[in-house]
């Protein structure tokens, strides 16, 4: 470039305007996710801020309303999905992007989702309490859905023998996490409530993040949960994790091993069960013989007070002499 051709010599705001075309036009709608930093939102509705990671950050606006539209509250730290186009702003000289669309990202993006479907099927009334189904007093047969190799199925396996070994638990084998898992657990839910071979179902998971547990607040399963004829038990994750299992199950248990106690009685309480009854049947029994006993006792005295022996001996007396007048006649 020669710098003395005055029509090759750009003053600042021609420069930034072609940098500007030039970044606008080589680089289409970018979706970006980063952390939220430097958030700033001024009178006039618009926010500003910053995306990024370990080692760089870009300079973000997004003008009103899209900002008005945001479904979270953004706050510094926060990790989001950002669209938007790459610009750059001429006063300053600096690049930014000007985004159309913006959510949380991971974790939050999911919590997010599982409010939202709570809160829809909760108006639906599936998680009423008036729905839910009693469990039996005493399930000779559960079917547990559950991952074959987990610690869950160890846990309530191990529970069940010592506790109740005379029940019959059949381990009905689904994945408990990835893409395909909602969908499996949902048809052996479906299959094993219409076989009629089970008292009660039990959902058993370990502990994971909200990601780990997401097939278990799936829509489907969770409508498929509330219309089973039989009685279902959720025990997902630890006791601070809640799915939407949990919620359209007739009852939750906060682990899996406790799922196990709800279940069955414990053999040792069943026998002390069985000698205290055997102790009151005894009791009533010989209360009920000492009962007759005394009613026996009772008639007797009131029988020999009628003095029957005589009577009949007078009524002998009487036949006797009848027989003699008549005899004599």
């Amino acid at each position: 470039m020669n710098r003395d051709d005055p029509n090759h010599v750009l003053t600042p705001s021609q420069l930034n305007t072609l940098a500007r075309d030039l970044l606008e036009g080589a680089f289409p709608l970018v979706w970006v996710e980063a952390e939220l930093g430097n958030l700033s939102r001024p009178a006039s509705g618009h926010l500003y801020f910053t995306l990024k990671d370990a080692r760089a950050q870009v300079r973000c606006a997004m003008f009103k309303p899209k900002s008005t539209w945001l479904k979270f509250a953004p706050r510094e730290g926060l990790r989001v999905l950002a669209r938007g186009r790459l610009t750059l702003y001429e006063a300053r000289g600096d690049y930014q992007l000007v985004l159309d669309h913006m959510e949380e990202a991971g974790e939050g993006a999911l919590r997010r989702a599982f409010e939202e479907l709570k809160a829809k099927l909760a108006a639906e009334g599936l998680f009423a309490a008036e729905r839910k189904r009693p469990l039996p007093k005493f399930a000779s047969r559960i079917g547990l859905i559950t991952s074959p190799s987990g610690a869950a199925v160890r846990d309530v396996l191990s529970v069940l023998a010592r506790r109740f070994p005379l029940v019959q638990a059949e381990v009905l084998p689904v994945p408990v996490q990835g893409e395909a898992a909602a969908a499996q657990i949902t048809r052996m839910l479906q299959r094993a409530a219409a076989s009629n071979r089970f008292d009660v179902l039990v959902l058993a998971r370990g502990g994971g993040s909200l990601e780990d547990l997401w097939a278990f607040n799936d829509e489907h399963l969770a409508r498929a949960i509330a219309a089973s004829t039989v009685p279902v038990v959720s025990a997902i994750g630890h006791e601070t994790d809640f799915s939407l299992a949990d919620f359209a199950a007739d009852v939750r248990a906060p682990t899996p091993s406790v799922a196990a106690e709800l279940l069955v009685p414990h053999r040792d309480d069943l026998l002390q069960r069985l000698r205290s009854l055997d102790a009151r049947l005894r009791n009533l029994q010989t209360q009920r013989l000492r009962q007759a006993m005394q009613r026996a006792d009772r008639a007797a005295l009131r029988l020999n007070a009628l003095r029957p022996q005589a009577r009949v001996e007078l009524l002998c007396r009487r036949q006797a002499e009848a027989l003699r007048r008549l005899a004599a006649a």
